[in-house]
């Protein structure tokens, strides 16, 4: 029997209260205009905090790509100078009886030095340091017993890094 069959069987005053039921619970079903402006203020209020945090969501990963972009093309370019720095420090290594050679050759890796730092390239620090293959690249390997374990006792071509990123690793020996 359907529920329309069962109201026709009831009297007719629980007729009524069941027809003035079925309206209420329609009308709680239905929101209030009030109601619906308010859920319609909090959805465009959700849209727009959403907006807000995905844009600066997206300037903070442009900012970082913009730095990004510019410590690469630093360390790139300061890469293809590494040759001049080589040819520097073993002109400065060789024996000369011409001082004002040998002063020429010592202003210009000083001038070389200087340049670097101000782009923010250092040395990275290997002689007499513990080995550490992320800054250190072993050619050689010898026993020494007065140096400790894994340390290193000749550096063959000095290393350069710009902040955490190394550009070249440093060219060792490592004793023990």
């Amino acid at each position: 029997m359907s529920k329309k069959d069962q109201d026709q069987n009831k009297p007719e005053s629980q007729q009524e209260e069941t027809a003035e039921e079925a309206v209420q619970e329609e009308q709680a079903a239905e929101p209030t205009p009030e109601e619906a402006l308010q859920a319609s203020l909090r959805e465009q209020e959700d849209k727009y905090l959403r907006l807000l945090a995905e844009y600066d969501n997206y300037r903070k990963r442009s900012q970082k790509e913009k730095e990004n972009a510019w410590t690469t093309a630093k360390a790139d370019t300061a890469k293809e100078f590494l040759p001049v720095y080589d040819n520097l420090e073993r002109a400065l290594k060789q024996e000369t009886t011409d001082e004002a050679y040998a002063k020429g050759v010592q202003m210009i890796m000083t001038q070389l030095k200087t340049v670097l730092e101000k782009l923010g390239i250092e040395e990275i620090p290997a002689l007499g340091e513990t080995f550490d293959p992320n800054f250190h690249n072993a050619v050689m390997h010898m026993e020494d017993e007065s140096l400790g374990e894994n340390t290193v006792a000749e550096v063959f071509q000095t290393g350069f890094k710009i902040g955490d990123k190394v550009i070249r690793h440093a060219m060792v020996k490592v004793a023990n």
